[in-house]
């Protein structure tokens, strides 16, 4: 056996599970472009849709970003007039994020996007949820 086998590209986990993660979010460019949203906007978006109020750590730890990374998206966010960000009141380290009326409507018309994305992927619903599940579980690993 090559003792460079471990070193080769096509056996690195890492370099497969980079690639495949810029596929599947080329595919949502298109998709994403007619709401002007970026990827990451989008992702961050999911997280305002699914819990209206979050303050901006929560939501960093949820997207796995830095407040380096989130902080410039919520601030398009806001401009955009899809949320708003606000200090708490009873604590001015913490900064809110909350979704606001032109946030709400634009989480109706992007509702099909998920399901374009996996008749883009052409793979069947158990696949999908089998690599979510996987991709799950990796990710729990880099939270102990």
């Amino acid at each position: 056996m090559d003792k460079y086998e471990k070193i080769k590209l096509e056996n690195q986990l890492c370099f497969s599970l980079y690639a495949a993660s810029r596929e599947v979010i080329k595919l949502y460019k298109p998709l994403l472009d007619k709401y002007g949203l970026t990827y990451t906007q989008y992702i961050a978006m999911i997280v305002v849709w699914e819990h209206e109020k979050i303050t901006v750590k929560e939501m960093g730890q949820k997207l796995h970003l830095d407040s380096g990374t989130l902080t410039p998206v919520l601030k398009k966010l806001e401009s955009m007039d899809l949320i708003t960000k606000y200090r708490d009141k009873n604590d001015d380290r913490v900064v809110i994020v909350e979704l606001i009326e032109k946030g709400r409507s634009l989480k109706e018309e992007i509702l099909d996007v998920p399901n374009q994305i996996f008749c883009m992927i052409g793979a069947d619903n158990e696949e999908i949820v089998a690599l979510k599940e996987m991709l799950d579980q990796l990710l729990t690993k880099f939270k102990k």
